[in-house]
């Protein structure tokens, strides 16, 4: 599925690091930005995890969730939220139904092999459960900075 701004945001529930869940539901009201990483406590994973987690007082000030989710158990979400001091939510999607759900499950190329993995994405929810920003295929510097003045700007 392609979810573009102005769609409806798909409903999540998923495990989260220290035993919890997280769904879209909880949220009503609140704006969220649910982002997509490839793996946890890999090197771009976790500088965008420490730059959200930087900036998670202005984003709670904004009246924004921060959720970080990958297809990691969440045994290893808790030792990597632990390593880092990470301030974000993180859950898993080891089932895989919502990154599917979501369409960052794609096709991606390393060294000339194929194969499936999470697409680095950001979108941005309004408090009706709208996406109101979708950021795709990542670059990771700068990018918690950005999507915090989006969340400004709502």
């Amino acid at each position: 599925m392609d979810i573009t701004e102005g769609s409806k945001a798909p409903a999540f529930d998923m495990a989260t690091a220290g035993d919890g869940r997280v769904s879209l539901d909880d949220f009503k009201g609140r704006t969220v930005v649910l982002y997509f990483y490839p793996k946890a406590d890999t090197p771009g994973c976790t500088v965008e995890g420490q730059d959200f987690s930087a900036l998670i007082a202005d984003f709670d000030k904004a009246g924004a969730s921060v959720i970080g989710v990958s297809r990691d158990p969440v045994k290893k979400l808790d030792r990597f939220k632990a390593k880092y001091d990470l301030k974000v939510v993180l859950a898993s999607d080891e089932p895989g139904d919502v990154t599917d759900a979501w369409g960052v499950w794609v096709l991606k190329k390393l060294y000339g092999r194929e194969y499936m993995g999470v697409e680095r994405a950001t979108f941005l929810i309004d408090g009706a459960g709208v996406v109101r920003r979708v950021w795709r295929k990542v670059a990771v510097k700068g990018h918690a900075a950005e999507v915090l003045a989006a969340v400004q700007s709502l």
